[in-house]
């Protein structure tokens, strides 16, 4: 596979081999689509929690909130 990037990306990459942290390029491309698909795993995890959220509201299931402290406890609580 061959891969175009951009001088500011390749600088990028160079930066953290230099580092010291990866041992070449290609571990750091490996990583930054590992954290890519994480991300996006937990973007979905999120939207389909907020689809839920929204059905229990139109559903008359909501919680009056009134403070942070109320907020962290529920959250804290699972609910």
């Amino acid at each position: 596979m061959h891969v175009s990037l951009t001088p500011e990306l390749e600088r990028r990459i160079k930066d953290k081999v230099d580092s010291g942290l990866y041992n070449n390029a290609s571990e750091v491309v490996r990583e930054s689509l590992r954290l890519m698909v994480e991300r996006d795993e937990l973007r979905d995890r999120l939207r389909a929690e907020i689809q839920i959220g929204s059905e229990q509201l139109r559903r008359g299931e909501g919680v009056p909130v009134g403070s942070q402290e109320q907020f962290q406890s529920l959250a804290r609580a699972g609910r």
